[in-house]
């Protein structure tokens, strides 16, 4: 890996592994669907000078519009659920609790690809991953909630699922046009659907929020959105599809030791136990057999 490579990843692991952290602050002042609403607004801003100063990303938009269905199936599972239920879950949820649930989204995605029937035979090595995925979640649902958190963990599960199937009707019906253009277009199309969403329900703040939920927002919009999608276009350039999506172990491992440092959440053994196994199960269920090392890598995806 070159030195680019390298502060690439290290960058994408921070940008996609603080997510947890921010939206647990700017939860604090803001209802879930506003904090949605400011996010993707944000981002669409910023990114849209970017994506459209790019030839290809202009001569993909006739087809984006041509193929709306695949466009609004693809935001509504990986941005206006999962992001919804992502920002309640965490008002009764630590920040490293959501993202030890969240990483087991590779598992859940290879059981989406082998309910239709677009995965390749797993083998023992496969399955052994998908069974310890399940008990890291099990683990950590089982012995280190409370009774009352068990509502967000069902929202959690509606996450998960999300981004488990966001990829594959990304792969399957848009994997052929730039990745800057349908980010852009899911951007813009969930900011849409929020501005109603937000106007009919909480409204907006009835006061300025304090400045350490701006900075949240904005760092959530500008860096972990935003700019997260074109270090991983820039990464993907570097080392390839495949070698890219190692990135997913490491957000985890950020979030957990952010949530600890700036706000104080405890790490009990179970969490490290349950973290572990699913980690572990993510890297096996998803590991390409060495015989194909050429193999696409599934579409990546934010994380938070």
């Amino acid at each position: 890996m070159t030195r680019r490579a390298a502060l690439l990843f290290a960058a994408l692991g921070l940008a996609w592994g603080i997510p947890y952290l921010l939206i647990k602050i700017a939860g604090e002042e803001l209802a879930p669907s506003t904090l949605v609403l400011a996010r993707t607004a944000l981002a669409a801003v910023v990114l849209a000078p970017f994506a459209l100063a790019r030839r290809e990303v202009r001569e993909a938009l006739p087809a984006l519009a041509r193929r709306w269905k695949a466009v609004a199936a693809y935001t509504g599972f990986e941005i206006v659920g999962p992001w919804l239920f992502l920002a309640r879950a965490e008002h009764d949820l630590p920040s490293s609790t959501t993202a030890v649930v969240i990483s087991a989204v590779p598992v859940v995605g290879v059981l989406v690809a082998l309910a239709s029937r677009r995965a390749e035979h797993l083998g023992a090595v496969g399955w052994t991953g998908l069974a310890l995925g399940t008990l890291g979640v099990a683990t950590l649902v089982g012995f280190d909630l409370q009774p009352g958190q068990f509502g967000a963990v069902a929202e959690l599960a509606v996450v998960v699922v999300g981004y488990a199937i966001g990829p594959a009707v990304l792969a399957r019906h848009l994997g052929d046009l730039p990745g800057t253009a349908v980010v852009l277009a899911s951007l813009v199309l969930s900011a849409l659907v929020y501005v109603p969403v937000v106007a009919l329900g909480p409204g907006l703040p009835a006061t300025v929020p304090s400045g350490g939920v701006i900075a949240s927002v904005a760092v959530l919009a500008l860096v972990c959105t935003a700019g997260a999608f074109l270090l991983l276009f820039a990464l993907v350039g570097e080392i390839g599809p495949v070698r890219a999506t190692a990135i997913v172990y490491v957000n985890p491992v950020v979030a957990v030791v952010a949530g600890a440092v700036v706000l104080g959440e405890r790490i009990t053994a179970t969490t490290i136990a349950g973290f572990a196994l699913v980690l572990a199960g993510s890297y096996l269920a998803t590991r390409r057999p060495a015989s194909r090392p050429d193999q696409a890598a599934p579409a990546l995806t934010v994380e938070a």
